[in-house]
C-alpha cells in the first residue's frame, strides 16, 4: 500500500491513423520489462492532437476503448491516456482510467485550448476525476489543463486529508513551450504537495507543430525524479507513499491555504 509503481510512455504519434498509433502503442506496452501497476499514454493518443472530431470520434463501443479494455486485462494493469469521444451529440477530449476488470472512469477535459481552437469543436467538463489504487488518490488532468491551478488544487476532503497523493497530465505540448510545461508541473507538485507526472508526446503532428516531451515525474518538494527530451522514451518509477506523507507532515503548508468552492 505504500508504494505504487508507474510507466510513462513518451512517444511519437502517426497523424489520424488509429490502427497505427494502437498496434505501435501495443507493442511498446508488451515490451516494458518492469513489473508495473498504472501506464500512462500521452493526450489523443490514438490520433494526435486532431480538430477533426466528427470523424474520428468514438463512442463507448469504439475500437480505442475495446483496445483499451483489451490491454488492461491482458496485461493485469491500469491504462490511462485521453481519446476524442462522442456522447448526446457533443465531442469531447476524454481522459479514460481504464481497470483491469474492464470498469473505467472517464474525465472531460475542463480547459479547451482556444489558441489552437479546440473550444470550437469539443465540450468542456465540469468534473474532476480523483481515481484510487492502492490507497493512492489519483487526481487525471489533460494538457491545457497545467495552465490553471485553481482547477487542480489540492483541497482538504471530508476527513480533513489531502483530496489526491498523485497528478497526472497527459499532453500534447509543443516544443516551443516548453519551458512554461517544465516550470508548471514542478510548481504544481510544490503547491498541491503531492507527485506529479507529466507524459508529452515527441516527434511533428499533421499540422506541422513540433513536440520535444519532456515528460516528468516530480516529487511534492517539487525535486525532479525524472524527465526526458526529444526522442522516444518508455521509463518506469515507483513513488513512496511514505515519502509524500512525511513531507506533509514536516510542511504542514496544505493546512494554511484558502477555503473556496470550483463552480461549474
Amino acid at each position: 500500500m505504500l508504494s505504487l509503481t508507474v510507466t510513462l510512455i513518451q512517444t511519437d504519434l502517426s497523424w489520424e491513423d488509429k490502427a497505427g498509433n494502437l498496434r505501435m502503442l501495443e507493442e511498446k506496452i508488451n515490451d516494458i520489462s518492469e513489473q508495473t501497476e498504472l501506464v500512462v499514454l500521452p493526450e489523443m493518443f490514438s490520433t494526435g492532437f486532431s480538430m477533426n472530431a466528427d470523424q474520428l470520434a468514438e463512442e463507448s463501443d469504439g475500437q480505442t476503448l475495446d483496445w483499451m479494455k483489451r490491454i488492461a486485462a491482458a496485461q493485469r494493469i491500469i491504462l490511462t491516456g485521453s481519446v476524442i469521444f462522442k456522447e448526446e451529440e457533443k465531442f469531447y477530449n476524454r481522459a479514460v482510467w481504464m481497470l483491469p476488470d474492464g470498469n473505467y472512469g472517464i474525465y472531460d477535459k475542463r480547459h479547451l485550448f482556444a489558441y489552437g481552437k479546440e473550444n470550437e469543436y469539443y465540450s468542456a467538463g465540469n468534473k474532476r476525476l480523483i481515481a484510487q489504487v492502492k490507497g493512492w488518490r489519483i487526481n487525471l488532468q489533460v494538457c491545457y489543463d497545467l495552465r490553471f491551478p485553481v482547477w487542480a488544487r489540492n483541497r482538504a476532503d471530508a476527513n480533513g486529508q489531502p483530496e489526491y497523493d498523485l497528478l497526472i497530465y497527459m499532453a500534447n505540448w509543443p516544443a516551443k513551450r516548453s519551458h512554461a510545461w517544465k516550470t508548471l508541473l514542478c510548481a504544481r507538485a510544490i503547491e498541491n504537495q503531492c507527485y506529479v507526472i507529466g507524459v508529452n508526446r515527441t516527434g511533428e503532428d499533421g499540422n506541422g507543430l513540433q513536440y520535444s516531451g519532456n515528460s516528468m515525474v516530480i516529487d511534492p518538494l517539487g525535486e525532479v525524479l525524472y524527465h526526458h527530451a526529444d526522442t522516444e522514451d518508455i521509463f518506469t518509477v515507483t513513488l513512496d507513499k511514505e515519502h509524500l506523507r512525511e513531507v506533509r507532515k514536516t510542511f504542514p503548508f496544505l493546512k494554511d491555504a484558502d477555503d473556496f468552492d470550483l463552480r461549474s
